[in-house]
């Protein structure tokens, strides 16, 4: 499959490690030009970037902040002072729940529902808007947020942080229909439970395992295997799929 994707610039939100460095090194292995950005792991970033490399790519690291429209647009800036173009968004950048979290609905304060909805849907809309005039000027462009599967399956506890996700779905099906005239499509990606470093770390393994018992692969998802989508949907070997969400969940 040829997804023409040799020289294009990739910007990768939240590299540093699990889905994005997974989705960093598969862009890398296919020739393309890879910022990626970190928030304070540093060290990760240029890790991934070292493996960007090795992948055969070219890879660049940008401080960002969700949090902070002022870093957003000096990475998109800096991206574009070294490589003049940002052809490809991959929004993977998180934060999660803040302060409260684990709540019920009637308990969350107000301060974390802004925290979660600023950082995790307004961050992204930002990111969006940096890009897009940049992607219109070229003619081409590919747009891909990763959210989750509990954006609509719901979590106990979780309101802000899939109430924000699930806007994030929203804000795409209506930038599928205003970008794709210009050649720019945008897509969702909902990964399941994933296998991330940070997974393994901070869930118990009893919990891992009852997940994977309860899918009907048997198994979690990797980050290569969302990163595989993330790749094709952010192709020119995509010319077709526009304002979808998309589950790598194994069925459940």
């Amino acid at each position: 499959m040829d997804t023409g994707l040799r020289g294009k610039v990739v910007f990768v939100t939240g590299g540093s490690s699990g889905i994005g460095r997974a989705t960093a090194v598969a862009f890398g292995r296919e020739g393309a030009r890879v910022a990626l950005s970190y928030r304070n792991d540093r060290a990760g970033a240029a890790e991934t970037a070292g493996m960007v490399g090795e992948a055969g790519g070219e890879a660049l690291t940008v401080r960002y902040d969700l949090a902070d429209e002022r870093s957003i647009r000096g990475a998109v800036r800096e991206i574009v002072e070294r490589w003049g173009a940002v052809d490809v968004l991959v929004n993977n950048a998180v934060r999660w729940p803040g302060r409260g979290g684990g709540t019920l609905f009637e308990e969350v304060p107000p301060e974390r529902w802004r925290e979660d909805t600023r950082t995790l849907l307004e961050g992204a809309y930002l990111t969006i808007q940096a890009v897009v005039p940049l992607m219109r000027a070229a003619g081409w462009g590919r747009i891909v947020s990763v959210s989750t599967s509990l954006a609509e399956d719901g979590m106990a506890g979780g309101a802000p942080y899939t109430a924000a996700k699930a806007g994030l779905h929203g804000l795409t099906r209506t930038l599928a229909k205003e970008l794709a005239p210009a050649g720019i499509l945008a897509n969702v990606v909902m990964p399941g439970l994933t296998l991330t470093e940070r997974a393994r770390r901070v869930i118990p393994g009893e919990v891992l395992d009852g997940e994977a018992a309860r899918t009907p692969t048997g198994r979690l998802t990797t980050p290569e295997e969302v990163a595989a989508l993330v790749v094709f949907l952010g192709s020119a070997a995509n010319g077709h799929v526009n304002g979808e969400n998309i589950r790598v969940s194994g069925g459940l």
